[in-house]
Parts: C-alpha cells; sequence; structure tokens
C-alpha cells in the first residue's frame, strides 16, 4: 500500500492559500496573491509549480514548496524557490530543482541565472550544490541595502 505521493506539478488558482502561507514564511519581503496570479495566469514566460505532498490513503494534500522561473529563448531566471521550514532538508528543494533544470534542458535553455542574498549562506550552498556558481555581486540590490549574489548555471555543459 503506498501511503504518500509526491508530485510536481503547474500551480492552480487553488494552490494559492498555502503558497501563500509559504511565501510570507520563507521571504522578508514576500509576493502578494496578486503577484503570483499574475506569474501564473499571464505572463507568458513564467513556469509556476509547486511540489505536493499527499496521503491518498487519508486523503490529505499539502503544498510543501514551490517555484518560479521564467524561459525566454536560450535563458532562464529563477524568480523564486521556496520550501516550507518544516520540511527542510528532507530533499524537496533538491527534487524541485532538478526538475527545473531538466525543464530548462529540456527547452534548450543554456543557462539559469538567480540572485540570493549575500547573507543566505544556506541557499549559496544549495545552489552550489546543484552545479550554480557565484558570478559577480550586486551591490545594494534589495531593499534593506543587502547586496545580491548572482549565480549561474550552465544548463547544457551540466547534464
Amino acid at each position: 500500500m503506498k501511503y504518500l505521493d509526491v508530485e510536481i506539478r503547474p500551480m492552480e488558482e487553488k494552490d494559492l492559500p498555502q503558497v501563500m502561507e509559504i511565501e510570507n514564511t520563507c521571504f522578508l519581503h514576500p509576493w502578494k496573491e496578486s503577484d503570483l496570479l499574475y506569474e501564473m495566469k499571464e505572463n507568458p514566460v513564467s513556469n509556476v509549480w509547486v511540489i505536493e505532498y499527499s496521503a491518498p490513503s487519508l486523503g490529505l494534500k499539502t503544498i510543501v514548496g514551490f517555484v518560479d522561473y521564467w524561459v525566454t529563448f536560450d535563458s532562464g531566471t529563477i524568480c523564486q524557490i521556496a520550501v516550507h521550514p518544516d520540511i527542510r532538508r528532507s530533499g524537496v528543494g533538491s527534487e524541485m530543482m532538478k526538475e527545473v533544470i531538466s525543464d530548462a534542458r529540456a527547452k534548450k535553455v543554456n543557462t539559469l541565472t538567480l540572485e540570493v542574498r549575500e547573507s543566505n549562506l544556506t541557499a549559496i550552498n544549495f545552489y552550489k550544490k546543484h552545479g550554480f556558481y557565484v558570478s559577480h555581486k550586486k551591490p545594494g540590490y534589495y531593499d534593506n541595502g543587502e547586496d545580491a549574489i548572482y549565480m549561474i548555471l550552465e544548463v547544457q555543459k551540466n547534464g
């Protein structure tokens, strides 16, 4: 008997309450619900996915993470990736990142890029684990004046 299923799938409007809970928990300056709705419904280059755990035998489903990344021609940008703090270090974030990289590769994306807070060493190490390297620093990038670290993954070379 199968007790737990994990699925990475496109985000649906019904997922917004759970995604917003993760958004508000994980980010210093969280996006608004309208921002995520725009990404999901109107932005033609956006890919917004959730990772959902379910216990079919119990009829339970819960969103534990999400990602929003853009594909424009042969490049991609990870705008957001987040996993609920209660489930971090379980491999969920890595599975989502692998799915993004696989999708980017299939779409002939050459590079994936992202910005991350200089102080967020956990995230920086997570990205490095997945093949990203530090390109340069963006001084004063964030609202509070914190620098961003700009990271790149050469998708077609790492696969």
